[in-house]
């Protein structure tokens, strides 16, 4: 079982307080939202979570069982989607998925893939570049680049950005699937989403 505590998180940008004093605790088969006006500081909580910003006093541990995690040791197990990251539009759908599954120590699965590519919508779509894909789906590619390692950690920021309905309903199937038995955390002010965060964290401007 997974567990992560977050312990008196404090950031600041330009001597500007962001938040202060941050603390949580989350395990495999719940999930944490993030909830707060644009501002507020939930992509700073997400991107600290994700150990790709350091907080100016506190700390965000991982543990699996009893033995605790490193950040190095983390890249395999969790999985992120947010707007500001981004694919290789020049390549290939196919080529994204190898090339992430490689970096990730993993043998390219042809079969896996054509699993995620049909699960988000994108089959008959394999072989295109990503410059050929319309806004929301490379948000679908986005979640096929993130779940080809099945983590058991999935991490989301505005996770129906640029979704149609019928990739909304998609992603809330993903979502209710993550929090049974692994961990999610996810930052959204959207009223249907919030529904599916276990435990909260409001932020303020």
């Amino acid at each position: 079982m997974w567990k992560i505590i977050g312990t008196g998180i404090t950031q600041a940008f330009n001597q500007r307080t962001i938040f202060r004093k941050l603390s949580f605790e989350i395990k495999s088969g719940e999930s944490l939202v993030l909830v707060g006006p644009n501002g507020s500081g939930k992509t700073t909580l997400i991107r600290i979570v994700c150990n790709l910003l350091h907080p100016i006093e506190g700390k965000v541990e991982f543990y699996y069982g009893n033995q605790t995690k490193m950040a190095g040791q983390l890249y395999s197990s969790i999985g992120m989607v947010g707007p500001y990251l981004q694919l290789y539009n020049n390549l290939t759908a196919f080529e994204n998925y190898a090339f992430f599954r490689k970096i990730r120590g993993l043998n390219v699965d042809h079969g896996h893939f054509k699993i995620l590519m049909k699960k988000f919508g994108l089959a008959g779509r394999e072989f295109d570049e990503l410059r050929t894909y319309s806004s929301g789906m490379l948000q679908r590619m986005k979640y096929v680049c993130a779940l080809l390692h099945s983590p058991p950690i999935l991490i989301l920021d505005e996770p129906v950005s640029n979704l149609d309905e019928s990739g909304e309903r998609i992603i809330y199937d993903v979502m209710e699937e993550q929090k049974r038995s692994n961990i999610l955390i996810f930052a959204t002010n959207n009223p249907e989403e919030i529904k599916f965060g276990d435990k909260k964290i409001r932020l303020a401007v």
